[in-house]
Order: C-alpha cells, then structure tokens, then sequence
C-alpha cells in the first residue's frame, strides 16, 4: 500500500489521470478493474469513481503492487545544471522565456539534459519554489514549444493550473503568437495570408504544404506583413492562425519566399550568400487576448510581451 496527499498541483483532477500518472505500467484494463475491486481509498473511503475529481489535502491509499509504479522519476541532472535563461517575464504562476537558437525545448534524441525545460527546473530548484520530493505528478511544464534552431518565447507554467490555463488559452486560440523572418526575395503583396493543407512525413520528419485537401493533411493558415525590404529579401512578420509543425518555414518556401538560412525548407543557393547558421525565424512577440475568464491568470489579459533585441537582426541585410 502507498499513500499519498493531494497538494495544490494535483486537485482538480480526474482520480484515474492522477492513478495514470503514478503507475504509468498499469495497463488501462487492470485501473479501471481495480477500481471496482476498491484498490483505492480517498479519506478512509473506497473510491470507485474514475471520474472523481480530486481536493487538495485528501489522502489516497493505494493498494497495489509495487511493479506497478514508476520508478522514481526524480533526477538530480537538472541540479548539476546552472541555470541560464533570458528571463522576459515572471511570476508566482508563470515564466516567459527567450530560448535562444540551438537550444532544445526538451531532451533531444541523446537525452542531452542541457535542455531549457531542465535549466528552468534548476532555476526554480535553487529559488525554492520546485521540489520534486514534495510533488506527486507535477513538475514545471512548458506550455509551448519552437524548434531547436527557432527562437523566441517559451512559456513555462510554475504550478498545474496555469498549465491547465495556457493549455486551454491556447487551443482556443487566446493566446497570439507573432514571428520575425527573413524571406527570400520581394513580395508583391506586402500584407496577406497563407492557405494550405499541410501533412507530415513523420519518416523524413518533415513536411508539405499542398494548396488543396490532402489524405491527413491538416488546414493551416499564417497572416503575414513585410516590414522592411532589402535587394534579395524581406524582413516579415507572421501570425499563426494555426500551430502546425514547421507551418512557418513550410508555407514560406511554398510561395516561393523560403526562409534564409533554412537548410530543410529553404533554398541552398540564396543560403551560401547568407551567413546563417539557423533559420531566420524568432517568435518575437505574444499577446494574451482572453475572451473568457482566465482564473488565476485574468491579470494577464490584454498584456504583450516582446524581445527587443532578436539576433538575426543583428544582421538582418546579411552579407553577399
């Protein structure tokens, strides 16, 4: 038998969510038996219900085998790390980060634990506001996420509600993402949108935009505005409508405007020109635009946040 308190971060969910996340290796079937078969008591009392959302401050006792709970998942990787992060915003409940470019979100496929989630662990561990030893299933989450080689704001949830939130605000399409990329050559529309249908080749890893429906493919749509014009590219700002992998750089190139510096979608004869070592691509700016109530985060509603200084404009005409 294990027992365990229901803290902040874990109220409000759903009994069998949170029985999941602590026994990932118990097979769908056998929870849902072992709830008949009264396996989990909340105060005292057998608790059937998969449906029974959780208080904070309950005890749960768990009458299972060990074999069935992960490993303890606490790591001390993110410990050794010092932490080292471009703060643009912060807290009790959240921060906004400017993850340079080359950096992954996440661990990549050799589980590099030089990764921004774990520098944002570290930070909050030295701080005091993070300890996986006092957390169930909770730990500090990114609520999106940009490629390694695109930078530009992260958001980071300190706690499950605001996790919960963003996640929300963001499918709902409360939350407005704004890029800054540097695109070959002139447009002749200097405001528009990009259409398409965009699929996934989840072999190559890449994708493809096509301009009618597709088997799979899934509708995608990017307003954009020139900003400045240079002889052989345009500065441009994109909003995305939709959040697909790649949308940004996929779209570009398909309209025959690919990014600089973009060695899976763009074009290496503009790119041997240009002295880019990532695609020229920053998610510069964001805005909280919440048409319902935002719960603990209503006072962000209506407010902007933007990177001054992004770093390929540091070298924005490039060189010949």
């Amino acid at each position: 038998m294990k027992q365990f308190t229901i803290n902040s971060n874990d109220q409000g969910q759903r009994l069998d969510k949170f029985l999941t996340k602590l026994m990932p290796n118990l097979p769908n079937a056998m929870l849902y038996k072992s709830l008949r078969k009264d396996c989990v008591k909340i105060n005292g009392k057998h608790v059937k219900d998969a449906a029974y959302k959780l208080k904070e401050g309950e005890i749960v006792n768990l009458y299972f085998k060990d074999e069935f709970f992960e490993a303890p998942s606490y790591s001390d990787e993110f410990v050794k790390i010092k932490p080292n992060l471009n703060i643009l915003y912060e807290d009790k409940n959240l921060l906004l980060i400017d993850k340079p470019q080359g950096i992954c979100v996440h661990e990549d496929t050799n589980q590099n634990p030089d990764n921004l989630l774990n520098h944002i662990k570290s930070y909050l561990y030295k701080k005091g506001e993070y300890n996986p030893n006092l957390e169930n299933t909770f730990s500090p989450s990114l609520a999106n996420r940009i490629d390694r080689g695109t930078g530009g704001i992260v958001i980071a949830a300190k706690n499950a509600e605001t996790l919960r939130i963003i996640n929300e605000k963001i499918k709902n399409k409360e939350v407005k993402k704004y890029y800054l990329c540097l695109a070959g050559g002139i447009f002749e529309n200097k405001t528009g949108e990009i259409k398409g249908y965009l699929l996934r080749d989840e072999k190559t890893k890449t994708v493809t935009v096509f301009d009618s429906p597709q088997a799979n493919a899934k509708e995608i749509l990017t307003l954009y505005k020139v900003v400045e014009e240079f002889p052989m590219h345009s500065l441009v700002e994109a909003e995305l409508k939709t959040g697909r992998t790649h949308q940004i750089r996929a779209s570009f190139a398909h309209i025959s405007h690919p990014l600089l510096g973009d060695r899976k979608y763009g074009d290496s004869n503009i790119n041997k020109r240009f002295n880019y070592t990532y695609q020229a691509l920053y998610a510069y700016k964001l805005r909280f635009e919440f048409l319902e109530d935002a719960g603990i985060l209503e006072y962000l509603n209506h407010k902007e946040f933007k990177v001054e200084n992004v770093s390929f404009m540091q070298n924005k005409k490039g060189s010949n």
